[in-house]
């Protein structure tokens, strides 16, 4: 069933602008300076110098040697240029895998897969904030500590840095509201050995959601080894439960998995109503010659379409009788009629009392004009 453009709601959609330096796998200088690194909108700039157990100091992003149960110090060299003080705000992220199939390294509301067994936030640490005063250089300390039980693969995250108070914001098409936000995202891997393990997928579900207030099919799949996945294609088909007829489907290439993480991976299902009932979905993902196929049923519940359906931005909602409207609009149409039929009544009533009086009027003035000539008296005779 193809749905009807409605009325949208106008809603206030956040964009978060990263400027994520130190990408993954793309060549860049051992070390950034401050010069290098302009502060723009950020409001500051950074610097790194690669320790002696970073792998490759050819690289944008930290990959460090590390051993089990090793502690080790960082720093990163923050540099206020401009005439006022600066608040840097610092996170640490783990990394995890988005919708697009887009690794994120920065500040993620996605939660950790079970199958991670180290998370990097327990194991990188550093202050919520940083403060520098005009013209101030100061170094923003990290803190490594490896688990104490050694591991095969690696371990990846990032930290954030983010000047804090941005409120610049713009006004959008349709009244919504745009808040641009600036951050540096610097990337780490940790390893303890050079054994190469091979990423592997498990399908964990399949079920019906919503991707930006519209009605979709999620899969639902992870990376259960502790490596990256890349260049990763994913295929879904669905149909009725028993039927042949694809009812909605999608293919994405070019996709990547971050470690020990799981892709909630939508199926658009092209603005029309979710119905309820008993669906299967073909799922087909590659890699290079690795390749993994799923066949899952799946059931779209009464209460999970009337759901879904009612925040839809894209479909004109159906709603029930609204009985009080009902009755606000029988009790005017009745107040008019009742007001018409008093005013007509007015109106005869006026026009027959006009009537009335000129009728009356006539009668009077015909009499006058009778009365002299059947009153005539003749003379008598001499």
């Amino acid at each position: 069933m193809k749905s009807h453009i409605g009325s949208i709601k106008q809603w206030v959609s956040i964009f978060l602008s990263i400027v994520v330096i130190g990408l993954f796998f793309l060549k860049a200088v051992p070390s950034y300076s401050a010069a290098e690194n302009p502060a723009g909108a950020t409001g500051f700039t950074y610097s790194i110098t690669f320790p002696d157990n970073q792998v490759d100091k050819e690289l944008g992003y930290y990959q460090l040697k590390m051993t089990p149960g090793q502690h080790q110090k960082l720093a990163i060299a923050l540099s206020n240029p401009s005439d006022e003080k600066v608040t840097i705000d610092v996170k640490v992220n783990g990394a995890k895998t988005n919708q697009n199939g887009v690794i994120e390294y920065g500040e993620s509301t996605i939660k950790n897969d079970p199958s991670l067994k180290f998370d990097f936030t327990d194991l990188v640490k550093a202050p919520e904030s940083v403060d520098l005063a005009p013209g101030e250089t100061k170094n923003l300390e990290l803190t490594v500590a490896m688990p104490e039980t050694g591991y095969d693969g690696v371990i990846a995250g990032g930290v954030q840095l983010m000047r804090a108070g941005q409120t610049n914001a713009a006004t959008g098409g349709g009244g919504s509201k745009i808040i641009n936000q600036y951050a540096y995202v610097i990337g780490m891997v940790l390893q303890e050995t050079e054994t190469k393990i091979d990423p592997d997928l498990t399908l964990n579900n399949v079920k019906a959601g919503q991707s930006n207030y519209r009605n979709a099919i999620f899969v639902n799949f992870s990376n259960v080894m502790a490596t990256y996945l890349n260049n990763m294609t994913v295929e879904v088909q669905i149909t009725e439960k028993g039927k042949e007829t694809v009812l909605y489907e999608r293919k994405q290439t070019a996709m990547r998995m971050a470690p020990n993480s799981f892709i909630d991976f939508p199926v658009s299902m092209n603005g029309e109503r979710m119905v309820p009932g008993d669906y299967e979905a073909d799922i087909l993902v590659t890699s290079g010659k690795k390749k993994w196929t799923w066949k899952k049923e799946f059931k779209i519940t009464d209460e999970d379409a009337n759901k879904f359906n009612e925040r839809d931005v894209g479909l004109v909602q159906e709603k029930g009788l609204d009985w009080k409207l009902i009755l606000l609009i029988v009790a005017a149409f009745l107040i008019l009629i009742i007001l018409l039929f008093i005013l007509l009544r007015f109106l005869r009533k006026k026009k027959q009392t006009k009537e009335d009086i000129a009728k009356k009027a006539r009668k009077k003035k015909k009499k006058q004009v009778t009365e002299p000539t059947s009153n005539k008296r003749k003379k008598p005779k001499n």
